[in-house]
């Protein structure tokens, strides 16, 4: 079966494909989403869940990349409201890290660069006086409080996909592509279910593979040379009982984030391991001690091995530059335009630019067609907004009247759907929740199914919710269970 013919084939549907296809969709053209697993399935679920400027790249004078993340920040912050929120970073100072007078230049640096209206800027802490000094070994007695946001990566790609599919995008999951070939039209691609589609042009997102799918998939000889870099991250118990995240220098230059996650755990991450193939991430014990021994060095109470709650890697592609490691290499995106110009590869970028990046690669190819997703809202984000209210102060107003008009619930349950589902909370509150299957009713879970492309517990508890660290092994299995018998229905 031929699937029709595309204005775009876009391969790999992490945030980078995932925000193209809702782009382009939105710009008029006929775009094909697929990718040979599920999405948002590989790095853009396993980041350390940050949108941020990247306050670490000013010493390595990236100030054009840091400004443009930190304009992007406030603009995730306002179309994302409920899938990002506002985050304080406590920094401390000791003898071993930066001087703060360094410090206090980067953080001025960080306040200006871009504007500001959904984030506070950075202030001097005394620790001693401070609730983020809690958790903190007593001998650091000074810090600064910065601001960043937080994202929940996995579903901004997913609401990026069902906003292209929304817009008329063919949305192809756990379907690779197995071969793609030249022809007069430009593209036809076999694919893994036994169909194909063509297409005027291609575009590879295909992340820590895009060198691969160039190659052997599409046939090109100019593939692009990739830096893979893994990223581990460790789930412990709550360290701190605040809202502050902590970004804590390292003696080999780097810094280790602890982040409050999922109310109940602190995150860890994150680490920047070379490595030569993509398959099956996993974090090593040399990954697992230097995030260990890197919190240890800043905490009262030492973290333990009995601690960990999970663990998750990730890989990050990046573009391979002579004579840098991997902290120096760039984060920024790259496009490789391909002999014959109708496929592109892209590589590189951060989750914070990944709209951008959409845009960039869009205006080459389409430069008469028009940019339009920095006012959009993304699906879940479409809350009624009053003139003059940022995404945000709409968001929480938004979230208040859900509580209020759906009192007859629990409203620790109306949060928790709301913070995932945005908007869509609302129906699935107003139509009835079914059967709680011990912390996740079925309701969310046809959900999922029907608007979010799932087919598994994994889908489910782990990337479309984190409630697999939540959920009782019993409840776990049942979950299971249901989307064994669902799909044995269908």
């Amino acid at each position: 079966m031929n699937r029709g013919h595309f204005d775009l084939l876009i391969i790999g549907a992490g945030v980078n494909g995932a925000g193209l296809a809702r782009d382009a969709a939105g710009r008029g053209l006929k775009v094909a989403l697929v990718d040979a697993a599920d999405i948002g399935g590989a790095t853009s679920s396993s980041s350390t869940k940050l949108i941020h400027g990247g306050l670490r790249y000013l010493e390595f004078y990236a100030f054009r990349l840091v400004r443009k993340a930190l304009a992007e920040r406030e603009v995730l912050l306002d179309i994302a409201a409920h899938l990002t929120r506002p985050m304080p970073f406590i920094l401390p100072l000791g003898p071993d890290t930066r001087p703060s007078w360094m410090i206090r230049a980067g953080l001025f640096l960080y306040d200006h660069l871009a504007r500001r209206e959904q984030v506070p800027g950075s202030s001097k802490v005394v620790l001693r006086d401070d609730h983020a000094g809690q958790p903190l070994d007593k001998r650091y007695t000074q810090a600064f409080r910065y601001w960043d946001g937080w994202v929940d990566d996995a579903r901004l790609v997913i609401a990026n996909a069902q906003d292209a599919s929304y817009r008329s995008a063919l949305v192809l999951p756990r379907t690779p592509v197995t071969r793609a070939t030249r022809t007069s039209a430009g593209w036809t691609a076999e694919l893994g279910d036994g169909t194909s589609l063509s297409a005027a042009r291609v575009i590879n997102c295909a992340g820590p593979w895009a060198s691969e799918v160039a190659a052997n998939v599409l046939g090109l000889p100019d593939a692009p040379r990739l830096r893979l870099v893994q990223g581990a991250h460790l789930v412990t118990r709550r360290i701190g009982r605040g809202q502050d995240s902590y970004i804590l220098q390292q003696p080999d230059g780097r810094i280790v984030f602890i982040i409050p996650y999922e109310n109940d755990f602190s995150l860890i991450g994150t680490t920047e391991t070379t490595i030569d193939s993509p398959e099956a991430p996993r974090i090593t014990e040399a990954e697992t001690d230097y995030l260990l021994d890197a919190a240890n060095r800043y905490l009262s109470r030492p973290l333990e091995r009995a601690d960990i709650i999970s663990t998750y890697a990730g890989i990050r592609p990046l573009v391979a530059e002579e004579g840098k490691g991997a902290r120096e290499t760039t984060r920024d995106w790259k496009i490789f335009a391909h002999e014959g110009g109708d496929a592109v590869t892209v590589v590189g970028g951060k989750i914070t630019t990944y709209r951008l990046l959409a845009e960039d690669v869009l205006g080459r190819l389409y430069p008469e067609s028009k940019r339009w997703t920095a006012g959009q809202p993304l699906p879940g984000s479409d809350f009624p907004r009053l003139p003059g209210l940022t995404g945000q102060q709409a968001w929480t107003k938004w979230r208040e009247n859900l509580r209020v008009k759906h009192a007859d619930y629990d409203p620790r349950i109306v949060d928790r759907l709301a913070r995932l589902y945005g908007t869509h909370a609302d129906t699935m509150l107003e139509n009835g929740l079914g059967e709680n299957l011990g912390g996740v009713f079925t309701a969310e879970l046809e959900h999922m199914v029907a608007e979010e492309w799932a087919q598994s517990a994994d889908d489910a508890l782990w990337r479309r919710s984190k409630l697999g660290l939540h959920l009782s092994e019993d409840a776990r299995a049942a979950v299971a269970q249901w989307f064994a018998a669902r799909f044995t229905k269908s």
